[in-house]
């Protein structure tokens, strides 16, 4: 029996890069159950959420969304959870049987002549045996992604870890958290090539995963390709731009080449963004460092007059 991992509204606020005000609205339009603590399908909604709020949908449309998959699909607890979501505009979509789907009108949205409309939208609802075959892979997979997690957690033998990953994504091959978490025990170990081709099929399997481009920023940086890793950070920035640590790192990255305005401009947006975690006293620090010879530089440079 796999113990079921949580975590606490910080380290989901940390993961998400989500503040307590977008946690509470949620609560208050019922879109998720008010709680202190959350479990990996918790996780999943929330980060399907946090996509579309980033993608400005708003937050009225996203409840009606939901109510209406809900009622459509009442085989389906979780829509965010169990459900693949798209957005096209400010529309919100489904992936479902391989078809999309508005998730209001319930309308297939792809351009069939009315002959094979008619004949997809007479298909019955996916409750039969591939379906539950589907789920029953999902929760296996999600269950060696848990013991993956647990491993990694408690300190266990990063072999096992390595393998309930692996057997995660036998069951789901596009599982992009199994492969950035497996990607980041390569790194770790220094394994590069391995580390690089497990973060790039995690970008494939979820080109929206800001973590898996900040990851592979780590990756480049560390291995000393400056202008790979200010692509990545600046990617994973694009995706998320209140990423707090993408700003922490292009700073150091900047401040290391000798980039100093640039290195002050990030680490003025971190400090916005994180104000008060043990890693903003070291940024408040390096950029005060920054400002101060920024000054004596300048004052040096200025000619005095008789």
């Amino acid at each position: 029996m796999v113990t079921q991992q949580s975590w606490t509204r910080d380290q989901v606020r940390r993961v998400l890069s989500v503040t307590e005000r977008h946690l509470r609205s949620w609560e208050q339009q019922g879109l998720i159950p008010l709680q202190d603590r959350y479990g990996l399908g918790d996780l999943i909604a929330l980060r399907a959420l946090n996509t579309l709020r980033e993608k400005k949908v708003p937050v009225g449309r996203i409840k009606r969304s939901f109510q209406s998959l809900r009622d459509r699909l009442q085989h389906i607890a979780n829509p965010f959870i169990e459900l693949k979501i798209f957005t096209d505009g400010k529309c919100i979509g489904v992936h479902l049987a391989g078809q999309k789907m508005d998730s209001i009108s319930g309308q297939l949205l792809l351009d069939f002549d009315s002959t094979a409309l008619e004949t997809l939208r007479s298909f019955p609802r996916p409750e039969g045996r591939a379906m539950e075959d589907l789920r029953k892979k999902r929760a296996e997979g999600d269950e060696w992604f848990q013991r993956g997690l647990d491993l990694e957690q408690t300190g266990g033998p990063v072999a096992d870890a390595i393998a309930a990953y692996e057997k995660a994504l036998s069951f789901n091959p596009q599982a992009a958290g199994a492969l950035v978490n497996l990607g980041t025990i390569y790194f770790h170990q220094r394994r590069w090539t391995q580390a690089e081709e497990n973060y790039r099929k995690a970008v494939d399997a979820d080109p929206e995963y800001a973590l898996a481009q900040f990851n592979l920023g780590n990756l480049y940086d560390e291995r000393g390709d400056r202008l790979r890793a200010l692509s990545h950070y600046h990617s994973a920035l694009r995706l998320n731009p209140k990423y707090a640590d993408a700003y922490y790192n292009l700073a150091l990255l900047h401040q290391s080449s000798g980039d100093i305005m640039q290195a002050v401009r990030h680490w003025s947006t971190y400090l916005k963004l994180d104000p008060s975690s043990q890693w903003a006293r070291i940024a408040r620090r390096e950029l005060t460092k920054l400002k101060q010879a920024t000054v004596i530089n300048g004052s040096k440079a200025i000619p005095h007059h008789a």
